[in-house]
């Protein structure tokens, strides 16, 4: 095994911990506004989550690349590896839109778990390199052509997500990395986020007029429900928060990661002189991202370049205190609750709302009366966690919480066993 960063492990295990607290609380419409997105401009500590996790993806390709070669097995590596998590995203919103054999109930439910099970194995499996490829293309050109084939369920699954940008911001960012040197990802990096505020701010919108940064009517919003009519975010349909256009200055953010990670693996700069120097690049991100902010406001969704520098600014002071506490002050008994989290990121990624949909298909008689049985998460929530808390914000994070001390006991375990899952 590769020696680790415990910083930045710890960093990503932290990143994780957030991740399933915001996206999991038992009540959406009782949560501390920290833990919620902005509502459209602006910046929460929840926004900063995302940015965070591929800033990491770029500098974790630096420390995993002990040679910068792009030859033939690196580049299949790679591509197989995109494909491989590209596809774990895509089949999250498949799984709920398996019918087979007209199963229903517990039938069905197991028949999906089969179904899942079978994918999981073949694109995890470690056998031929070439077969990987093979495996990993053929389950993704399957996906995709079920999502288009105009089949009733599969008609409206979603395309982009948050695992898909990791794909694609991995494949950019590796292929960028093993051919260029650090100067020229710089440079790509800054034509990037220059392009994409022209683009977004200058270039008219077909069909509604001016160039705008409104929800639903902007440039980007335009584009993806153009491509992919009927596949975007259930919750906007018309656009899509990990959308195709947005995409752009997500690599940026991949960017700045390898500029971090070459940084780290210099070994002409000591460890407190890589501290100063993340502690001033965190200090200038904000500080620009901020001011361009006045121009082009800061946005998650829309991930603004504003946003890439002023996000990427918080995750570098982060990862500058954790590397100075923990690689140059040798302060790591703590760590360990984190790093569990840290080294199996994708198992969390997928299998979170696996664990949901699993628990849901568990049905339990109403307390209230009446013949329909409720799904077991929001029974358990609403029958079990609300009666303890006299404020419903503190049973939507007890949720949640649970939620992170379930997988804690699951990743203990594999870490015990020494088991890190990669793609």
């Amino acid at each position: 095994m590769k020696q680790r960063l415990i910083s930045l492990d710890v960093l990503r295990g932290l990143t994780m911990i957030l991740m399933t607290i915001v996206n999991n609380p038992g009540d959406w419409g009782h949560v501390y506004p920290p833990l919620l997105h902005a509502e459209w401009h602006g910046c929460t500590p929840t926004d900063l989550v995302f940015p965070t996790f591929l800033l990491i993806v770029g500098v974790s390709i630096v420390l995993a690349s002990p040679v910068k070669v792009l030859n033939g097995p690196a580049l299949q590596r790679i591509v197989t590896r995109t494909l491989r998590i590209f596809c774990l995203g895509l089949f999250s919103g498949f799984f709920v839109r398996i019918h087979l054999f007209g199963l229903e109930g517990n039938a069905l439910l197991a028949a999906r778990l089969v179904v899942t099970a079978v994918v999981v194995v073949a694109l995890f499996s470690d056998y031929d390199r070439k077969w990987q490829f093979i495996t990993a293309a053929g389950i993704f050109v399957l996906m995709i052509v079920l999502a288009f084939s105009g089949i009733e369920p599969f008609n409206t699954v979603r395309i982009p997500g948050v695992l898909q940008r990791i794909a694609v911001v991995y494949l950019v960012a590796s292929l960028l990395y093993l051919k260029t040197g650090w100067r020229t990802q710089a440079t790509v990096g800054v034509v990037l986020l220059l392009a994409y505020w022209g683009i977004m701010t200058l270039i008219p919108v077909p069909g509604v007029g001016e160039a705008n940064l409104e929800k639903g009517t902007n440039l980007a919003a335009w584009l993806d429900n153009l491509l992919l009519p009927g596949h975007l975010w259930a919750s906007s349909k018309t656009w899509d928060p990990e959308g195709i256009l947005s995409t752009l200055p997500a690599i940026g953010t991949g960017i700045a990661g390898l500029l971090i990670g070459t940084m780290l693996k210099s070994e002409g700069l000591g460890k407190v002189e890589k501290v100063k120097y993340m502690l001033t690049g965190g200090l200038a991100g904000i500080a620009v991202g901020w001011l361009w902010n006045l121009a082009f406001p800061l946005n998650k969704a829309l991930w603004t370049s504003s946003f890439v520098l002023y996000a990427g600014g918080w995750a570098l002071l982060l990862l500058a205190v954790l590397y100075y506490m923990i690689d140059v002050k040798g302060h790591s008994k703590w760590t360990t609750f984190f790093v569990i989290f840290g080294v199996n990121p994708m198992v969390v990624f997928f299998f979170t709302g696996m664990i949901f949909r699993i628990l849901n298909a568990v049905k339990v008689p109403n307390p209230s009366g009446g013949s329909e049985k409720l799904d077991f998460v929001p029974y358990f929530y609403q029958y079990h966690l609300v009666p303890v808390f006299n404020d419903p914000r503190n049973a939507s994070l007890a949720q949640a919480l649970l939620l992170v001390a379930l997988w804690y006991v699951i990743l203990l375990f594999l870490y015990r066993k020494k088991l890190i899952f990669k793609v």
